[in-house]
């Protein structure tokens, strides 16, 4: 905490230098954008009649991403520039030739709006080239921001959407299509005093029925909105005073919890809790680009429920991180340990248990994240306290990256976490890491880690190298990895250990001239993994054949996997059900396809199937999401796993299932309900019914009930799991000065 206070009263750098960071020349982007100062804001109801806006230049030279890389759009697109002291105002105008076809159905806030047409803005305020700001929006004006770090993609889109940021937007469906303001504070882009401003920007419009992905700059198919080294600058921005960022969020909490009889087995106290509580949450601007985040007797209650998953292999299975404190900025901390879902640093190994998945107390905690003089920084310290099984602990984690140009950086990590615990007193982890981009698309990175654990000696470390080449008809990704028997990071995550892991995989793509037909691909992929004695432990290779269509379907079909697997232990793979130790061959085939993305229905349809342990597996899996309109809509998914295995009590069936319904009163008045089932377990079904009321800017009205578990176990098994009841009311406010 020493390093946290210090960084907190030192004195403000000039922020011109931090924007000059890392800056290229007009030359190597090839897209310059102007922006034009106004004396105040204009008018930001979705319409571009305010005069205010024809003072600046518009933007409109955009070309195709999809489908046809640097062809002019089908539809123009034209955006607008202006600020002032304090903020900065984008106009955009989506022309539309069919406005009827333009497809707007989502309200909420931060969700996924690929099933929409949407318009994105990127920021890249520090100029570093790699990580940046992005906001989008959609024709009814719901937001969705996130973080884009290392030009990084998440599977819900671009960026990671854990960051929240306060801006406004509104738009409107007119006879030429769409249009919307948005108006963002340079306070939300902890951006304060600075003279002849220098950013990184982008802009993306994607048009749903068409599929179709314009932008303004790195069009290219191998780059794409997230590459931020191929982003163009925006210039104009000068003579701004923003405020320093600081905003206070208290919140307070009431509400009952209930444990059963059968949690006393995992160390828990059966019986009904009352809650009420409170605590408080400060995030305060350093300096430009630099932010600390401070939390008191934190809690999570708003966080979305983990999706329920039936473990088919021995090593444990990823849950995302899903609590606000941990995600905001979360990328800053992210050290992957190769390509697979392996990490230095995990932050769900704080305040949950393991085991249960049940919530630790977390006492406090500060953060501080951004970039300063070429530098890209995170810190954190968390207290948790004694709860359950669990001793109290506390985390502190460092990362540093120094940035390198094109979008390449070399980094290192530190973690320590010290507990109350007799047998396990602390465990230390560091680690050195690089990412270096070559001729733009190829991307070499290396690892070194190695951890510290009481009882532990040899065998620490972790060693990897990973090459990834992208072009329009070839995908190479290959890496190397040696993890050591003992290599122990107990806040991060590790699905394996003393491993000499090597995976090849190779996509070839073409684009044959067919008038429905968008690309076909040819997959294969070479998984081997002896141990560090050259044991083999697993082998897998794959041969995979998809095509992809203009209107978004697709198919996806495995012509052959064949794995090979050994049991060191025995693998409990259902209920009372073990598979013994050995050495074990099988060969699965897959069937999959997913229906048109613009319809208000759509259907994704999987079966995997053949052999699997000596015996037969079939998966059959059916997605469906249905909108019936932009304020209602269902989404249905359902796995059933047929097994046939030659031990006793071996002919089984396992379902594991959700329906999730969405109701929006408004774009911040809205109710979500999700009910799971998953029949491996005792508590077959389980049940979240979220109401959330935004009813100012960043500020919050809960009403939750949950259940079930709220967040999953991480052990490899399959646990038994038990029923919690939870019921909360949780209030936040927002105050800025």
């Amino acid at each position: 905490m020493t390093l946290v206070l210090t960084l907190l009263i030192a004195p403000r750098v000039n922020a011109t230098s931090q924007t000059r960071a890392g800056a290229v020349t007009p030359e190597q982007t090839g897209r310059l954008a102007q922006a034009a100062r106004v004396d105040h804001a204009p008018k930001l109801d979705g319409t571009l009649d305010d005069p205010l806006w024809q003072q600046a230049t518009p933007i409109t030279n955009f070309r195709q991403r999809e489908p046809y890389e640097g062809q002019p759009p089908t539809e123009r697109t034209e955006v607008r520039i202006l600020y002032t002291r304090n903020e900065v105002f984008f106009g955009v105008a989506c022309y539309d030739s069919e406005p009827r076809g333009i497809v707007a159905t989502e309200l909420r806030r931060d969700v996924s709006q690929e099933l929409d047409d949407y318009f994105e803005i990127i920021i890249d305020s520090s100029h570093d080239r790699r990580n940046a700001y992005l906001f989008q929006i959609n024709p009814l004006g719901t937001q969705r921001d996130g973080l884009i770090t290392d030009e990084s993609r998440s599977d819900s889109g671009d960026g990671d959407p854990g960051w929240d940021g306060v801006w406004t937007s509104e738009a409107r469906i007119t006879p030429q299509g769409w249009t919307a303001t948005i108006a963002i504070p340079f306070s939300t882009l902890n951006f304060m005093q600075s003279h002849d401003v220098i950013w990184g920007i982008n802009f993306k419009r994607f048009i749903r029925r068409k599929n179709e992905e314009d932008l303004w700059s790195g069009w290219r198919r191998t780059f794409g909105a997230t590459k931020i080294s191929e982003a163009g600058e925006l210039h104009g921005i000068s003579e701004i005073g923003s405020a320093r960022l600081f905003i206070v969020k208290p919140y307070v909490l009431g509400g009952f919890h209930h444990l059963p009889p059968s949690a006393a087995g995992s160390g828990l106290t059966p019986g009904t809790t009352v809650l009420h509580t409170g605590g408080v949450d400060i995030k305060l601007g350093l300096r430009s680009n630099l932010v600390a985040n401070l939390t008191g007797n934190t809690d999570f209650a708003n966080a979305d429920v983990d999706t329920q998953q039936f473990n088919l292999t021995p090593y444990k299975l990823f849950f995302p991180e899903k609590r606000q404190f941990f995600l905001e900025n979360a990328g800053v901390f992210n050290f992957p340990l190769a390509g697979s879902s392996d990490l230095l640093f995990f932050s769900r190994q704080i305040g949950i248990d393991p085991i249960t998945g049940q919530e630790v107390p977390i006492n406090g905690g500060a953060k501080i994240t951004g970039s300063l003089d070429g530098f890209e920084l995170g810190l954190m310290d968390v207290d948790t306290r004694s709860s359950g099984p669990n001793p109290y602990a506390n985390y502190a984690v460092l990362r540093v990256k120094r940035s390198l140009p094109g979008g390449s950086y070399i980094g290192v990590m530190g973690i320590d976490k010290r507990s109350g615990s007799r047998t396990d007193p602390f465990n230390q982890t560091g680690g050195v890491d690089t990412r270096l981009v070559f001729f733009k698309n190829l991307i070499f990175s290396a690892y070194a880690a190695q951890t510290r654990t009481p009882g532990l000696s040899g065998g620490q470390t972790n060693l990897g190298a990973i090459l990834n080449y992208q072009s329009n008809w070839l995908d190479l990704y290959t890496e190397h990895r040696k993890i050591g028997r003992h290599f122990n990071p107990a806040v991060g995550f590790l699905e394996r250990t003393d491993c000499l892991c090597d995976y090849l995989d190779a996509n070839f793509k073409v684009r044959p001239k067919m008038r429905r037909l968008r690309e076909l691909n040819f997959e294969g992929f070479f998984f081997h993994a002896p141990d560090t004695h050259g044991v083999l432990q697993t082998q897998e290779w794959q041969g995979a054949f998809r095509a992809i269509f203009h209107n978004g379907s697709y198919s996806d079909d495995d012509i052959a996997d064949v794995f090979t697997q050994r049991i060191t232990e025995p693998f409990n793979i259902y209920k009372n059900l073990v598979i013994p130790n050995g050495l074990y061959h099988w060969t699965r085939h897959q069937l999959a396809y997913g229906s048109p993305q613009d319809r208000r229905l759509q259907v994704q349809l999987f079966e995997r199937f053949g052999t699997y342990y000596n015996g037969h597996l079939n998966e059959a899996r059916v997605r469906a999401t249905y909108r019936a309109k932009e304020r209602l809509s269902f989404s249905f998914s359902q796995q059933w796993n047929r097994f046939r295995l030659p031990l006793p009590g071996g002919n089984f069936s396992v379902v594991v299932g959700s329906f999730q319904t969405n109701y929006s009163f408004s774009r911040f008045l809205s109710i979500s309900t999700l009910l799971q089932m998953d029949t491996a377990n005792t508590q077959a079904a389980s049940a979240n019914i979220r109401l959330r009321w935004n009813y100012r800017p960043d500020s919050d009205l809960y009403v939750i009930y949950t259940a079930g578990q709220r967040f999953a176990s991480l052990v490899a098994a399959n646990p038994a799991q038990f029923t919690e009841n939870r019921f909360a009311v949780k209030w936040t406010y927002s105050w800025s000065p």
